[in-house]
């Protein structure tokens, strides 16, 4: 095989809506995602034994390669090319770190998905069919609507994906005050009870005037300086709309025009981008 790199772009949450807690725990969602031109890379070689290696801005965050997404991934797809009766040769992948890690942007999900793709192209495996879906979801409940690539409605705990016919890309910056935000412990402030009901569903999937993200109150009680962030995006003339992504801390101010420059902290991490 010759060497090549996929990119794994931002995941960035336009709304979230957490509808209940289900009876095994989990959270019923619906959610509008668009995915970034911003984000991480990952480029895959031959090698003589499966390995990791990471460089770039955030690399030093990341957990050790023997427990991280892109191992899973690997697994994941000899599992599938075994009982395809496919071989998938040992390669060595470069992960080039640029994303906040913990942030609400789904870098981890962005790299299992490109993980996956990229092992199944080695492994000769062309269709990202419903069992390629499945073992994305065993691995992280954003990973299928990352294997998608494209602006969708995501629903149930993740598994279902519609995509967003004619979706009109967006101006926007990310803003992250480099604070870690744990998503369990986002969800566990919400203090749902298994079986327990919480918001309504979105309304219009075209209309962001009643979209929200009903984990940023417990993620702002979390971190604060989320609610710094929003203050500063929403007060900035030429920002239409500001808003955290996922669990938090990222941040999101959708932009007028390319002009529009917020007062940030210049410790804060911050990209423009656009949204599609």
């Amino acid at each position: 095989m010759q060497p090549f790199s996929l990119f794994a772009p931002a995941k960035v949450n336009l709304a979230l809506h957490v509808l209940g807690r289900r009876q095994d725990g989990y959270h019923n969602l619906d959610s509008i995602v668009a995915f970034a031109s911003v984000g991480d890379r990952l480029t895959f070689a031959p090698s003589g034994s499966f390995s990791i290696t990471v460089d770039g801005p955030f690399a030093a965050a990341l957990p050790q390669a023997g427990d991280n997404i892109i191992a899973r991934s690997w697994a994941a797809v000899q599992a599938i090319a075994t009982k395809r009766g496919r071989d998938i040769p040992p390669v060595c992948v470069h992960l080039e770190k640029n994303l906040p890690v913990a942030s609400g942007i789904g870098g981890g999900s962005a790299n299992a998905a490109a993980a996956l793709r990229g092992f199944l192209r080695i492994a000769g495996i062309a269709e990202i069919d419903d069992e390629v879906t499945a073992a994305g979801l065993s691995i992280g409940a954003d990973v299928p609507v990352c294997l998608t690539g494209v602006a969708c409605r995501m629903q149930g705990v993740g598994e279902r994906i519609t995509p967003l016919e004619g979706f009109t890309p967006l101006r926007a910056i990310l803003v992250n005050p480099l604070v870690e935000v744990s998503t369990p412990s986002v969800f566990k402030g919400l203090g749902l009870e298994n079986g327990q009901s919480y918001g309504a569903a979105i309304t219009d999937a075209r209309d962001p005037s009643h979209w929200r993200n009903d984990l940023a109150a417990p993620a702002i009680a979390r971190a604060p300086v989320i609610g710094e962030v929003l203050q500063r995006l929403s007060s900035t003339p030429g920002i239409t709309r500001a808003f955290m992504s996922g669990s938090g801390a990222t941040c999101v101010g959708l932009l007028a025009d390319d002009d529009v420059t917020p007062d940030l902290d210049p410790r804060w991490w911050s990209m423009r981008t656009v949204l599609g």
